[in-house]
């Protein structure tokens, strides 16, 4: 996995709800766990922008309502800081469904991207409408 230059505060853990926005069908997620963490023993594994969390559906269509996917966060609210100084934070925590050969569910993702997921994962940088 390719390093990104930003310094990610990591603040969503397992049981944070997410909004899903891509067009795969899903309207909200939960995460149920952390693909990219170092871990320590008796520490929370915590996930920022660009990273790769294991979901569950909670509210969406009928054939992906309940379903586990791994996601990659492409919004955050909490603000974190890029190597030029400049502060970013979004308004919402948001996801984009991944498929299992590391590909986007869907085909098209509503809202804006961190510049950090497009470094860190191409594919939903083609697919996205406005990258900041």
């Amino acid at each position: 996995m390719k390093a990104i230059a930003s310094n990610v505060t990591r603040t969503m853990e397992p049981g944070t709800y997410l909004v899903c926005a891509d067009n795969s069908g899903a309207k909200e997620l939960k995460i149920i766990g952390v693909r990219t963490t170092k871990g320590t023993r008796q520490r929370r594994a915590r996930a920022g922008v660009s990273d790769t969390v294991v979901v569950r559906v909670t509210k969406g269509n009928q054939d992906v309502k309940g379903q586990v996917f791994d996601a990659v966060i492409i919004r955050q609210a909490k603000e974190y800081q890029r190597p030029s100084g400049l502060r970013i934070n979004f308004d919402d925590n948001a996801a984009v469904l991944l498929e299992e050969s590391e590909l986007p569910k869907g085909n098209r993702i509503k809202g804006v991207v961190a510049k950090e997921v497009v470094e860190r994962h191409p594919s939903i940088g083609k697919i996205a409408s406005m990258v900041v």
